[in-house]
């Protein structure tokens, strides 16, 4: 695949994508439900398998051969996919996925409100009178967990809100954060609206007050150029799925110093140094966050994915990307009766378009479309006071990744402005 810093070669990238090939109700697949969960091309599946087939075994554990090539494999792993969101190697810890990731950090901070850990974990205590802040965009992944926190900590929760157009209400953060706030929690771009919102913004607000900052990074790793290191929060959390890798693999990033006054969250086996029947050590991070049996395969797959990625280079992917969510959104206003929820102008993007066709469920819109051959979300996409913010019970969402082409936008729009007609509703 030749690259350059905006370009790639689509049809080369789309032939490495074995899906892609299929039809579906007898029409060519259109697939924009990447925000959801991604594709994999080939290489992320021969990673998988290679390693299944030749070096299947426990890592960390066993002193034979392929106990040793496994761990040799998963640690190497985790140092290229730390290297791709610009981490080091021991800030990485391996979840399920971001929503594992997010809970870990919660119900770490409670752990430590408990009185466990290290004497340093006593800084993330929380009382009540202490502020947790997020904001109306937070997918409930970033969401319940905090409150969560808050019910048994008693802690306050409060909220950043969203302008009409769909962006943060910057005005409203800083007054929302005070010093009273604890933990500020963040996406960075929202799963609903695809606006990328402004990390060093909020991580001057909450540094100023001393709080800690998580940032919910799922739809910006797979679309965007990301430096943890640069972005300047305490901890990030990403998933596997949405950015060409296996289901059942994410991470937790988090700065050396506050992974290492964390609590563990999770306990058992392979992260302990010493134990007895009345108590237990714990190894560092970001082994102390990794108890039990570790997604090896998955690890492996996900280090192939982002080899990818940086093979196509994530300038190139996020310049793709944008492009096709200018189509998405021009096209969209151009249809009547569609309102398309968050349609901010002049503000950064990833290639993701939520709207709602007047007149017709959503259910009904992605089922049309279905009909079409193209596959996009349909419901609350786990975002339910966003939508509720916006007078939604649910949308249909459009989601682009590097595989998606002009004119599987054009199929989509196409498509899209057949539905009012087909079910009869007029202007």
């Amino acid at each position: 695949m030749s690259t350059t810093a905006t370009d790639f070669d689509l049809a080369a990238v789309r032939a490495d994508f074995p899906v892609l090939s299929q039809t579906v109700q007898d029409r060519p697949l259109v697939y924009l439900d990447s925000a959801a969960t991604s594709q994999k091309p080939q290489v992320v599946l021969d990673a998988e398998i290679d390693f299944l087939t030749r070096a299947n075994s426990a890592v960390h554990r066993g002193a034979h051969t392929l106990a040793g090539e496994a761990t040799l494999l998963f640690e190497d792993a985790r140092e290229s996919v730390a290297g791709f969101v610009g981490a080091r190697p021991e800030q990485l810890v391996w979840t399920s996925g971001a929503t594992a990731a997010l809970n870990l950090v919660a119900y770490s901070i409670g752990n430590a409100t408990l009185g466990r850990g290290a004497p340093e974990s006593a800084r993330f205590a929380l009382a009540p009178g202490d502020e947790i802040v997020t904001t109306e965009a937070e997918h409930h992944a970033d969401l319940i967990p905090w409150q969560e926190l808050a019910a048994r900590t008693g802690a306050t929760l409060r909220h950043i809100p969203i302008r009409d157009d769909g962006t943060l209400d910057l005005d409203a953060a800083a007054r929302v954060i005070t010093d009273r706030t604890r933990v500020v929690a963040f996406t960075h771009v929202s799963n609903v609206l695809g606006i990328v919102n402004p990390v060093a913004e909020l991580v001057a607000l909450a540094r100023e007050m001393g709080a800690l900052t998580v940032l919910d990074a799922c739809q910006s790793v797979p679309h965007l150029p990301f430096d943890f290191t640069a972005l300047g929060v305490d901890l990030a959390a990403f998933s596997g799925h949405k950015m060409l890798g296996p289901y059942g693999i994410g991470g937790l990033l988090g700065r050396p110093e506050v992974l290492d006054a964390l609590p563990p969250f999770l306990t058992g086996g392979s992260m302990v140094t010493t134990v007895t029947l009345d108590e237990a050590g714990f190894l560092p991070a970001p082994q102390k966050f990794e108890a039990g049996t570790q997604p090896v395969s998955q690890a492996i797959g996900l280090a192939a994915a982002t080899r990818y990625l940086s093979a196509l280079g994530m300038d190139a992917v996020a310049a793709h990307e944008r492009r096709l969510a200018e189509r998405m959104l021009s096209g969209l206003r151009g249809i009547d009766g569609v309102r398309v929820i968050g349609d901010a102008s002049g503000v950064d993007r990833v290639g993701i378009a939520s709207f709602e066709v007047a007149g017709v469920h959503a259910h009904d819109v992605g089922q049309f479309l279905d009909d079409r051959g193209v596959a996009v979300r349909v419901g609350h996409h786990c975002a339910k006071p966003l939508h509720a913010r916006f007078g939604l019970t649910a949308s249909v969402r459009a989601s682009a990744s590097v595989f998606t082409t002009n004119d599987d936008v054009d199929v989509f729009l196409d498509a899209v402005s057949g539905v009012r007609p087909f079910f009869g509703v007029s202007s």
